[in-house]
């Protein structure tokens, strides 16, 4: 994975270049864009990540020199997205993936990438997330079981560990907190059925927490620091990732897919401090945080490492993602509106 940091730019001049920089390949996408073979569909793509993980695909592949289909299926509710999406030569087919007839209906393909899951809400409508993530999961499998699949999952499958554990493992014991962290680990174990029971190689992520500069923890943070309002800290500490460096490993993945399911978490090396996050900001954007409550001594933590050593250390670290966040809030450019709620403890969402 390449890894020099001098070839990153000191601030993101607007949404074209940060989309840019999100979609550039590593080594170790382009190796397994020139390993596997075949058509690749992601379902879901028209959320926070897709867009630009399906641009770094076809860039991956151009860049192995692997020709292929890539298609993209979404409800695409902004349809700006789709055109998007489709300027980049992405195939997009507009579907509600809960009609188990229109899954049927997907392009026969050798790989996919699963995205789609419901957490926000989960409170009000438990129904409806339990049957995205893990009623849906079913139907993919049914359609796509000779498939390889890397399905996305989320570090909230795991409890809340001490400080100073260095966050959850691979290898630790599944025991969420709240409905959503229940209702991902029943996706989780669908897709493991159902490559234990059809042989489906598949590759299951647990992802803790992507980011960019118009949404993530960080960007909560640093919105709130600009704005002057309050910041909670007694969820203390995070792992973030940049989203470009989750977007590489989740096509590296698709050269480790196995049967039972390989298990990855996707989280940067820091663990990291609200309190001096926010301080941080504070210095950079000629803030004083307003921080209330105290630290607790435990937080929603993954432990990244098993995923750098096998695709190299993210190219972007906390530090630059910070300076890059403050100096994109500062210009006022835009962001998602969409916060992660991660100074939740309980787990609803």
């Amino acid at each position: 994975m390449t890894t020099a940091d001098h070839r990153l730019p000191e601030t993101i001049a607007d949404e074209e270049e940060l989309d840019d920089l999100l979609s550039q390949p590593t080594e170790a996408a382009i190796r397994a864009m020139a390993q596997v073979e075949g058509d690749l569909i992601l379902l879901g793509v028209a959320g926070k990540m897709g867009p630009t993980l399906a641009r770094m695909a076809s860039r991956a592949c151009e860049a192995a020199g692997t020709g292929r289909r890539i298609f993209g299926a979404s409800r695409f509710s902004d349809p700006s997205v789709r055109e998007k999406l489709q300027s980049w030569g992405i195939e997009t087919i507009q579907a509600d993936l809960l009609d188990e007839a229109m899954v049927d209906s997907l392009p026969e393909v050798p790989n996919v990438i699963y995205m789609t899951g419901m957490k926000f809400g989960t409170s009000d409508q438990a129904a409806t997330t339990w049957a995205m993530n893990t009623l849906l999961p079913a139907s993919v499998c049914g359609k796509y079981g000779h498939a390889r699949i890397v399905a996305f999952s989320t570090g909230n499958v795991y409890p809340l560990v001490g400080i100073e554990s260095g966050g959850s493992r691979e290898d630790d014991g599944p025991n969420p907190v709240g409905e959503y962290g229940m209702s991902c680990l029943g996706r989780e174990r669908i897709f493991e059925y159902f490559s234990r029971t059809q042989g489906t190689p598949t590759a299951i992520l647990r992802l803790n927490y992507a980011h960019e500069l118009r949404y993530g923890v960080l960007v909560d943070v640093a919105k709130r620091v600009f704005d002057e309002q309050p910041i909670d800290v007694s969820m203390g500490h995070v792992n973030v990732i940049w989203q470009g460096d989750a977007n590489a490993v989740t096509l590296a993945a698709l050269g480790e897919t196995a049967s039972p399911p390989s298990v990855l978490n996707v989280a940067g090396p820091e663990i990291l401090s609200i309190r001096r996050v926010a301080e941080q900001f504070g210095r950079l954007m000629d803030r004083t945080p307003r921080l209330t409550g105290s630290e607790s001594p435990d937080a929603l933590l993954n432990n990244g490492s098993r995923a750098h050593g096998q695709f190299g250390r993210p190219r972007v670290n906390a530090e630059r993602l910070i300076r890059w966040i403050a100096d994109w809030i500062s210009r006022g450019k835009a962001t998602l509106g969409k916060p992660t709620h991660y100074e939740v403890r309980n787990g609803k969402f």
